[in-house]
Order: C-alpha cells, then sequence, then structure tokens
C-alpha cells in the first residue's frame, strides 16, 4: 500500500473510477427479476410475494447500514490522501467491527423486525409463513451482508472500483446460478431461495475482504488503541449518524410520494410506479461519477489541496451532467416504449405518457443533488448533508401541500422534482464553506 501520490486528475481517471460501478449497479435489477422469475416456475402466488416480501424487508433493514459505505469512502480516502496508512487500515477494521456488530444485533431483533414488518405491510398467512421461512435463513448472514458495505467504501476509497464491480458479480452472479439450481433443480422452494442468497453473500464478503488485503499487511488495522481511539471513533459516529439522519429522510420523501400517489387511484399509482424506475436509472448511473467524486474529493482534502479539490469537483461534475443530459434525451425518446415494456395496460401506459415530461426534467434538475452528494460525502461533511436535507425535505413538504390541490398528480411530480432542486442549491450554497474549512 502506498499514499496518495500527486497523480493528474484526468477525465481517464474519473471514467475508471465510474465505468465499473455503473456496470456493478446493472447487474442489481437482474438478480431481482431471476428470483421473482424461479419462484415464478413454482406455478403458484404464494412463493412471488413471500420472496418478494422477504426480500423488500431485509433490502430496507440492510439499507440503514449504507452509511457505512459512505463514511468509509470518505474517511479512507482523507487517510490515503494525508499519508496515513495506518489509519487506512484502521478505518477498515472500524467499519468491519460496526458490520460485526451491527448483523448480530439484527440477528438478536429478529423477531421484533419480522413483527414490526408483517404489522406495517399485512399480507396472507400463506405468504406471511413462507416469507418467514425465508427471512429465518436470510438473516444469518447479516454480518456478512454489511460488510460488503465496509469493503464497498474502502475500495471506492482506494480508486479500486474493479473491485466492486467484481464483488456484485461474483454475488449476484452465484446467486442466480444457485436459484436455478436449488428451486428448479433441487424443489426446495422459496427456503432455496433464501439458501441461495446466504452463499452468494458470504461469498460476497469473502471476497470484499480478499481484494481489501492490502489494509491487513499493515499491522495497525489490529492496533487496538488505535483502533478504539476516543475521538477518532467520535468523529466516525457523528458522521456516520448524519448520513443514517440523511438517508432516512431521503427514503421518507420517496416513500411518502408513493403513498400521496396512491390518492389518485390504482391506474396513476401504477403509471408512478413505472415512471420512478426512471429516476432509479438515473440514480445507478450517477453513482458512478458520485463514487468518483468520493474518492478524488476525500484525497484532495487529505492533502488539504483546494486545487485539487475544486478540479476533481468540476471535472466529475462535467461526466455528472453529460450523464444526466444524455439520459433526459433517451427518456424522450424511449420513454414511451420503456413504458410499454414494463407495463401492458393501456390505462397505465397512456396515464404514465402524461407524467414522463417529469422524468425528462428529472436528470437536469436533479444533477447537482447526485453530484454534490459524492462531494460532500469525499469531504465527510455529514452535518451539512443532514442539515440541508432537513430544509430540502421542508421545502417538499410546503410544495405537496401547495400544489397537489392545483394539479393533483402533477403538482406530487413536482413536488418531487423539486425536493432534488433543492438539495442541489442549498449544498452548493455550503460548497465555498467546504473549500473554506480546506484551505
Amino acid at each position: 500500500m502506498r499514499a496518495d501520490s500527486p497523480q493528474p486528475i484526468t477525465h481517464k481517471r474519473i471514467l475508471k473510477i465510474a465505468l465499473p460501478v455503473v456496470l456493478s449497479n446493472a447487474t442489481v435489477p437482474i438478480l431481482g427479476a431471476v428470483d421473482v422469475g424461479v419462484v415464478g416456475q413454482l406455478g403458484e402466488a404464494a412463493p412471488i410475494g413471500a420472496v418478494a416480501m422477504g426480500a423488500i424487508i431485509l433490502s430496507s433493514v440492510y439499507w440503514i447500514f449504507g452509511f457505512l459505505r459512505m463514511g468509509t469512502a470518505g474517511l479512507v480516502g482523507q487517510a490515503v490522501g494525508a499519508g496515513d496508512q495506518a489509519e487506512v487500515s484502521a478505518n477498515l477494521t472500524r467499519a468491519m467491527l460496526i458490520a460485526l456488530a451491527g448483523g448480530l444485533l439484527l440477528i438478536l431483533m429478529q423477531p421484533l423486525i419480522f413483527a414490526g414488518a408483517f404489522a406495517l405491510s399485512p399480507a396472507s398467512a400463506e405468504v406471511e409463513e413462507l416469507a418467514k421461512a425465508y427471512l429465518s435463513i436470510r438473516i444469518w448472514t447479516a454480518p456478512a451482508a454489511i460488510a460488503v458495505y465496509a469493503c464497498t467504501g474502502w475500495l471506492v476509497a482506494m480508486e479500486r472500483t474493479t473491485g466492486v464491480f467484481w464483488v456484485q458479480l461474483v454475488m449476484n452472479g452465484a446467486n442466480i446460478l444457485l436459484d436455478l439450481w436449488f428451486v428448479l433443480g433441487l424443489g426446495w422452494g422459496v427456503e432455496g431461495v433464501a439458501i441461495a442468497t446466504v452463499i452468494a453473500e458470504i461469498l460476497g464478503a469473502g471476497l470484499g475482504l480478499y481484494l481489501c488485503r492490502d489494509a491487513f499487511e499493515n499491522l495497525e488495522w489490529r492496533n487496538w488503541a488505535r483502533v478504539f481511539d476516543r475521538a477518532k471513533l467520535i468523529r466516525m459516529g457523528l458522521l456516520n449518524a448524519d448520513i443514517l439522519i440523511r438517508s432516512a429522510i431521503l427514503m421518507a420523501i420517496f416513500s411518502s410520494f408513493v403513498f400521496l400517489g396512491a390518492q389518485f387511484g390504482d391506474v396513476t399509482l401504477a403509471a408512478n410506479e413505472v415512471l420512478i424506475q426512471f429516476t432509479y436509472i438515473t440514480a445507478y448511473a450517477m453513482d458512478g461519477f458520485a463514487f468518483a467524486a468520493e474518492a478524488l474529493i476525500a484525497r484532495a482534502i487529505g492533502r488539504k489541496d483546494t486545487a485539487r479539490l475544486r478540479k476533481s469537483a468540476v471535472m466529475c461534475s462535467f461526466w455528472g451532467a453529460t450523464t444526466c443530459v444524455s439520459l433526459a434525451i433517451a427518456f424522450a425518446l424511449l420513454g414511451p416504449w420503456l413504458i410499454g415494456v414494463m407495463a401492458k395496460s393501456t390505462e397505465v401506459q397512456a396515464d404514465a405518457l402524461r407524467y414522463l415530461p417529469w422524468m425528462v426534467a428529472a436528470p437536469i434538475l436533479g444533477c447537482a443533488a447526485w453530484m454534490l452528494d459524492g462531494i460532500f460525502i469525499g469531504a465527510t461533511q455529514g452535518k451539512d448533508m443532514r442539515n440541508m436535507m432537513i430544509l430540502s425535505a421542508i421545502i417538499y413538504v410546503i410544495a405537496v401541500l401547495a400544489l397537489i390541490p392545483l394539479w393533483g398528480n402533477h403538482g406530487l411530480w413536482a413536488a418531487l422534482v423539486i425536493s432534488f432542486v433543492a438539495r442541489g442549491i442549498t449544498l452548493g450554497a455550503r460548497y465555498p464553506a467546504l473549500e473554506r474549512s480546506v484551505a
């Protein structure tokens, strides 16, 4: 392992970080489709519902630990930039200990978690029974699933996103192959899908740790006085708490969007669900350039180099903006076809087409928010991210109250897009202070 060298910040370097992330994200929806498709071959509705419900519950629970990836990327990147190899190793150990503790806590709390989830989203007795069987198997690899977040953050900070791609490819590829074998070959049903995911998550965590092996070549990874240094633990804890609050508010905005859309009827609700996939596609694509910003901004701050920070922010944002404009054009041209693929109901298709212009506008108007998220994560400015998200949520609520009575579902879409714009403007307003803090 070597400290950050003053390599030039080039378009090639940015793309080398970003493109593997975009490719790894592309494997995620494929896995979900295979999970559903495999159990669908059993010829019954209950197994499909059980797998879908179980996967959503665990994905939501594990998502809580997404702060671990973001916080680790920022802290490790800054340590690399500062040439502090001991902290590069110690930060991974801290993240892995959080993953282990968090995973064990989820295992211990599984009865409460499952009971709460089914209370919020009740299903038929058959679906709940199958979903509980699925969850009771998958929950045992919670430490491994969360550890993947820690490894991913470390690899992003080290600009080794090809490793992130391989972790996702091995996890999802193994999961798909084992799905087919266990369910269609051995007839294990819903339990087979769960066991396939358990094995895949263990493989993913194992590969992630192997790819992070440089961290363990430095004995500082087990220098417990350093690992449990009070000041560094407090810094990490506060950063992770701020990111968690920010992410929880973001999820609340998207969740409220779904619930508020239900008042306009089943057809509009379905149309909104189809169109929101366009936003997810944009987020998957933008992740690559946001991750590149995280890595380069963190290193620049570790070096206390304002010029490199600004250049990293501008060049990564150029690629982010290019991606957003390209997606807006693609949605305008291919949107009707994509809607037809995702929804067979002519009513849903017609309704989705009415609101398609919002999906053309969203990538462009939301670009600043996505890129500034990456910049502020790399800068470990969790407090700013938290506060600006709170302010954006307040603006979203005001927009919802003002625009839905006037424009109905158009008002709902407008409020969501306004929340993107508000996040971009508020974080952008804090950027000069970020530069001043480095100087």
